[in-house]
């Protein structure tokens, strides 16, 4: 990373970081700040060697992508966000989750990772942001790659299923798409694909946010807390009924991976911001499952899902807002107003 490092920051109009960029780093350095504060917590309570290694890697790399976004924002002069500080995390809390949950936990916020730099390359044209997330995405990838080990060689995950290898190739006919009310044909392999992806995320993330009911300090942000485990509980359990009907296994539910812990690790702020944070992040996963789809009843199931994931992050982003927790990403000027503000005396 020294290269990435000591690339000259320019000062000329060609070299100023484009809206792409700035919103990109920006949201990177909350989603670490969050990230470094939760992990740190996790920290404390491993056990399991390997596990701990694996948070120890993932604490490491949080910390270095901060750092590094920190480094550019103050050589452009530009604010750093106030994010989450060691006042958003109590490391002295009790265990809340079991070792096990580290591990699917990591592969959810690494999945969210991934999207947000697989999303910033193409989009990155200056030469030290553009190396940062390259380094992101490569540094990512081989965290997932430890992560799945993990998974693996302690038997923590079902992989994706099997299906029998196609004899010759086939061309859709019409009724290819339907679902609705005629019988539907068996899932094909994307949409047996993103089905498990859904519901691999899900049940980290149905887990999660009943650990944060759970230890949460006030009541409104435990009823949306609560609002938003049932709707996930209920996607979970459609997205499920779908592997079963074509006799697929799916995930089972990690529920049991929440310990019984009333004394919360984190802020209701940092709570709340990571579950709006990972149900938009939810909204990009089922853009991709319709995009591969090709049954009507599927894209029924992902409009549903879609539209309870929005009034969810409207909920909890109006809460955050009355409480003022929501920090506001950079800015395009507001033409309209500066024209009618009142000009000083020339």
């Amino acid at each position: 990373m020294d290269t990435i490092k000591s690339t000259k920051i320019g000062r000329t109009i060609n070299d100023r970081l484009t809206s792409a960029e700035l919103g990109k780093l920006w949201a990177t350095y909350m989603g670490n700040s969050m990230s470094t504060c939760i992990l740190s917590y996790f920290l404390q309570h491993v056990e399991d060697s390997e596990i701990k290694n694996l948070v120890e890697n993932a604490v490491s790399l949080s910390e270095e992508f901060q750092s590094m976004i920190k480094e550019i924002f103050t050589k452009e002069q530009i604010p750093i966000p106030h994010g989450f500080t060691k006042e958003d995390v109590n490391l002295k809390a009790p265990k809340l989750f079991e070792d096990e949950f580290y591990v699917h936990y990591l592969k959810y916020a690494a999945k969210a990772g991934m999207s947000i730099y697989n999303v910033a390359v193409p989009l990155m044209y200056r030469e030290d942001v553009r190396g940062f997330y390259l380094y992101c995405m490569d540094a990512t990838m081989k965290l997932m790659e430890q992560i799945k080990d993990i998974l693996m060689n302690k038997g923590l995950i079902i992989k994706p299923p099997i299906i029998p290898i196609p004899e010759d190739v086939k061309i859709a006919r019409p009724g290819y798409l339907k679902g609705l009310i005629e019988k539907a044909r068996p899932l094909h392999a994307l949409e047996i694909t993103h089905l498990y992806d859904n519901i691999e995320s899900n049940v980290t993330s149905k887990a999660l946010i009943m650990a944060f009911r759970q230890v949460a300090k006030m009541e409104k942000v435990r009823e949306v807390f609560k609002k938003g485990e049932d709707l996930t509980t209920r996607s979970v359990e459609r997205y499920m009924t779908k592997l079963h009907e074509d006799h697929l296994p799916a995930p089972s539910f990690l529920d049991h991976l929440v310990t019984t812990s009333t004394i919360s690790p984190f802020s209701d702020k940092l709570m709340l911001f990571h579950k709006v944070d990972m149900f938009s992040m939810k909204i990009r996963a089922f853009g991709n499952s319709v995009a591969v789809n090709g049954r009507h009843d599927l894209a029924l199931l992902y409009g549903k899902s879609l539209t309870n994931i929005f009034k969810f992050v409207d909920d909890a982003s109006q809460l955050m807002m009355k409480n003022g927790w929501m920090e506001v990403p950079p800015e395009a000027v507001d033409r309209e107003n500066s024209a009618l503000k009142e000009k000083p005396n020339q």
